[in-house]
């Protein structure tokens, strides 16, 4: 990989951070068009359903890009099925006389296509320039198209002593006004939000991100038996809201009905919802993501079942002594099945400090 390649692609994948929270479920993607060692155009994908990056770098170039190079941090897209045109007509079309690609597409409509499509026009391709970091910063993108189930995160704010509340269920606030600022970044980033009932009985919270009131953020309460409160706080504004009961449940939930929506799901082995039946619901909805936040039943479960991703574990520099553990309800046969963090980083929030992690079980 040249320092030029590396330079104009970190370019590119700049740019395609500026569609976070409004391109899901597609990636976000970056491209940059460079003529004589200098960049003349740039584009992202600004929103679903828009056009995608390479064509905006295309409408932004300063001059022709005819015999240029470009840059694009996922590949190109040729199939027809879609809201918008194929990319790879637009790049031979265009002259285009090298690409440069951070990683190949994993769906499969896409991979290794428009790669091949391109070579046999005669444009030279290059693949993997800084792909590491481009699959991370698409990482909900290439689970759900590879699973067809959303990438899930996990965010707790607990003491050091591993507590998310007190005894009584006390927990505003553990952790610092800059913590809780980060989780509004987080908000920001997802599709969907996720609680459990206990945490609209007890916090009566409105699962908004005040940092983009204009985000359109779907909420979603775990609610076997449908006791959600009409006139709680979560219920409240126009965005869609998901709540998953018992599918044997015959409570009925009057508010139903506009931007409220029921999914009756089955139970698993230890009587509670079913989290494969969750995710694959939130997949048809064309969630590919979703960040759950409490409580301690609903992070055990997660964690329990397997369906955690990735964990952020914001540590406030207290000891609370007796209280809620998010553990609480983990059941693991001593350290041969204990849950194994991997590729772990930790960073200074305010007062606090974050841990961030990807899960996965030791075999």
């Amino acid at each position: 990989m040249s320092i030029d390649d590396k330079y104009f692609m970190h370019e590119a994948m700049l740019l395609a951070e500026n569609g976070r929270g409004f391109v899901s479920p597609n990636p976000l993607v970056g491209a940059v068009i460079v003529k004589n060692n200098k960049i003349i155009g740039r584009g992202y994908h600004k929103k679903f359903g828009d056009a995608h990056a390479e064509v905006n770098a295309f409408k932004n170039a300063k001059e022709s890009v005819k015999g240029a190079k470009l840059y694009v941090t996922l590949e190109p897209c040729n199939y027809l099925e879609k809201k918008t045109p194929p990319c790879v007509p637009a790049i031979i079309n265009a002259g285009i006389k090298e690409v440069v690609i951070g990683t190949l597409d994993c769906n499969p409509r896409v991979c290794n296509k428009g790669v091949a499509d391109l070579r046999k026009a005669g444009i030279k391709v290059k693949v993997g320039v800084m792909r590491k970091e481009i699959e991370q910063q698409n990482e909900s993108y290439l689970k759900y198209s590879q699973t067809n189930k959303p990438f899930v995160i996990l965010k707790l704010g607990l003491s050091l002593d591993g507590r998310i509340a007190t005894s009584s269920g006390e927990s505003k606030w553990i952790t610092s006004p800059q913590s809780r600022k980060f989780g509004q970044e987080i908000r920001k980033q997802v599709d969907a939000i996720l609680v459990g009932i206990n945490t609209i009985l007890k916090d009566n919270p409105k699962l908004s991100c005040r940092i983009a009131p204009w985000k359109t953020l779907i909420r979603v309460i775990l609610d076997p038996n449908l006791t959600t409160p009409p006139h709680a706080n979560v219920l409240k504004g126009i965005c869609p809201i998901l709540i998953f009961a018992d599918k044997n449940s015959r409570s009925v939930l009057l508010s139903e009905g506009k931007n409220l929506e029921v999914i009756r799901v089955d139970k698993d082995q230890e009587e509670l919802l079913s989290w494969d039946d969750i995710l694959s619901e939130l997949a048809k909805r064309n969630i590919a993501s979703v960040l759950i936040e409490g409580g301690a039943q609903v992070a055990s479960s997660a964690l329990q079942s397997g369906v955690v991703d990735k964990l952020y574990l914001i540590y406030a520099p207290k000891i609370l002594g007796k209280g809620i553990s998010f553990s609480d309800y983990l059941r693991l046969d001593g350290l041969k099945s204990a849950l194994k963090l991997k590729d772990y980083k930790i960073s200074r929030s305010g007062k606090d400090f974050i841990l961030e992690a990807y899960v996965h079980r030791h075999n």
